[in-house]
């Protein structure tokens, strides 16, 4: 008998080499971007964010949700930029300048389905470009590439450790009807490991306190899990498997932001309070 046409997924519901090819393929993009010429690392977020954003549009879309295109790319391409080049405080300019915007472009339109549209937009914007903007402020730090580092390597992390405590000892779902094969046992997996990671790179990478690397490494797990669980219940009131089919084994590049964005802030609080600013004032 012949082989199938596609590979089957695994337990954990993915098609794990071309899942691991995309992975290693993104890994490489990254620490290339991150560690030559430091802002060539925020052109791959903005890329990565104007894809994501796109997905999300025209899932919103099928279901007869028309967001504001023009200020919702634009605040992909610009709140990041303003965050490197400004700092926190520029990103929130932007921002509300961008939601004003989308208020008033949308009224061209008319009045019909305004309050979900503008509402869709405001929170496209606040939970992509806005969100991931706080990654970008980590970078500007004079350590920021070590810090991004230490970013992915727990966000990694807690997708290595759940999926496989997951798939080995996974019995009792989290929550079954938002997403029935996320685990306690993958999420005690995901802890376990990002815990240690955390530990490992806090010392190495940044030169901090083993325990401050333990507590982002906890936070992180859970932060990463929700988003998970956020990004699952996103795409279930839509109807939708996955957000797109951009990246093999993964679906699209929202799928692969669901646990980096809400990251990307935390990432970034506990960094600055472990840490400070990172940022040196000539």
């Amino acid at each position: 008998m012949g082989q199938p046409a596609n590979p089957s997924p695994s337990r954990a519901g993915r098609n794990l080499p071309a899942a691991i090819a995309s992975a290693v393929v993104l890994v490489l993009i990254v620490v290339v971007s991150l560690f030559t010429v430091k802002w060539l690392f925020g052109i791959v977020v903005i890329i990565a964010l104007l894809i994501a954003v796109r997905e999300f549009v025209d899932a919103l879309a099928r279901r007869g949700v028309r967001v504001a295109r023009t200020p919702v790319y634009a605040a992909a391409a610009i709140l990041p930029a303003l965050a490197y080049t400004g700092g926190l405080e520029s990103m929130a300019t932007g921002f509300g300048v961008i939601i004003l915007l989308a208020m008033v472009w949308r009224i061209r339109r008319g009045t019909s389905g305004y309050v979900a549209d503008v509402t869709a937009s405001g929170f496209i914007i606040a939970y992509l470009p806005f969100m991931a903007g706080f990654l970008m402020i980590t970078l500007a730090a004079d350590n920021g590439p070590a810090r991004v580092m230490v970013f992915i390597l727990l966000t990694v992390s807690n997708d290595i450790g759940g999926y496989a405590a997951g798939v080995l000892f996974g019995k009792h779902p989290i929550a079954a009807e938002i997403s029935p094969k996320k685990s306690w046992e993958g999420f005690a997996g995901s802890l376990i490991l990002q815990c240690a990671v955390g530990a490992l790179s806090f010392v190495y990478l940044l030169d901090a306190l083993w325990w401050q690397g333990v507590i982002a490494g906890a936070v992180l797990a859970v932060t990463a899990t929700a988003g998970d669980f956020a990004e699952s219940a996103i795409k279930r009131d839509l109807g939708v498997k996955d957000m797109g089919s951009l990246l093999p084994g993964h679906g699209g590049m929202m799928d692969r932001l669901d646990s980096l964005v809400p990251n990307a802030f935390a990432s970034w609080a506990l960094f600055t309070l472990f840490l400070g600013s990172g940022i040196v004032v000539t």
